[in-house]
């Protein structure tokens, strides 16, 4: 017997019942988030022996992000497959109602089984892709701060921010002429006014020329060397610095793109899981009516 009559009018009939069954979908939603979180776990278990901190004893970080990202997609999937396959099942008969329709109500359930399970894993383990974005932003606000403080050989923990300025324009105020004898007097604050130095300068991108013939000076009334050898000294130290702050920045750059890759890979898995999620609800509707129709022709 069809499923829908075509040439019954049900026009202007509301029928009583809710073409939206909250409990298949609860129930398959239920099932999806509690199946992620125990791949998630075994995968983490997993992984952890591929790590080890014994040196040549571990896998490369590389290889670990791509085996975890790999995985993470499979336990979507998976996930998603059966909480939409069981939504289907679960789900009464709907009579009367054609076949499209059928069909239609069952994809719908199952992606919302599949949202209902995603926003209880956020909720509770934390989305993964999210934590790799938040990862990749902080790694690039962590290598800005390292290149930051690349320029410093020593200083006091209290250098940072506004104290920097002040102190520097301070110190540019306060430069004595009798630099050999304040460095050999006083080394603890020449050693603080040269990081101060060199921290203002990691700030401002460059170092003014003044600059660089003041420590030149100051490096040479303390070590003894010619001005000519002071200035080798400083402007070595300072290309040392200037390479690592492009090693920070392009270190950063890369978390970026990497960040930026697995967010979008990220919302494609995402995509492919409700569709998966979608067409195994229908599946499974499709089978539960299949096999009560088998069922009543026994009879």
């Amino acid at each position: 017997m069809p499923l829908y009559q075509s040439g019954v009018s049900d026009v202007g009939v509301e029928s009583s019942a809710s073409a939206l069954s909250w409990g298949p979908v609860i129930g398959g939603a239920v099932a999806a988030a509690a199946t992620a979180l125990i791949l998630l776990l075994l995968g983490a278990g997993v992984g952890l022996t591929m790590v080890s901190p014994w040196s040549g004893e571990s896998a490369s970080f590389t290889t670990v992000s791509i085996t975890a990202a790999i995985w993470f997609v499979v336990v979507q999937w998976l996930a998603s497959a059966l909480g939409g396959y069981l939504t289907g099942r679960l789900r009464t008969k709907w009579a009367g109602v054609h076949t499209d329709e059928v069909f239609f109500r069952d994809t719908a359930h199952g992606f919302l089984s599949w949202a209902l399970a995603t926003v209880l894993v956020a909720g509770l383990a934390g989305s993964a892709f999210t934590s790799l974005v938040g990862g990749g932003v902080q790694a690039l606000a962590s290598a800005t701060s390292t290149a930051t403080i690349a320029g410093a050989t020593s200083g006091s923990a209290d250098n940072t921010g506004p104290n920097v300025a002040a102190g520097y324009f301070t110190d540019a105020l306060l430069r004595p002429q009798d630099l050999r004898n304040r460095a050999q007097t006083d080394d603890a604050a020449a050693v603080a006014e040269v990081s101060r130095i060199l921290l203002n300068s990691a700030t401002a991108g460059s170092m003014p020329d003044e600059d660089k013939t003041y420590l030149s000076a100051v490096v040479a009334s303390r070590t003894g060397l010619t001005p000519e050898e002071a200035k080798a000294r400083v402007d070595a130290v300072l290309q040392r610095i200037d390479q690592a702050k492009i090693e920070t920045q392009e270190a950063a750059d890369k978390a970026r793109k990497s960040a930026s890759t697995t967010a979008m890979l990220g919302a494609l898995s995402l995509l492919v899981g409700a569709f998966i999620a979608s067409a195994a609800a229908a599946l499974g509707g499709r089978q539960r009516d299949d096999e009560e129709a088998a069922l009543i022709a026994k009879l």
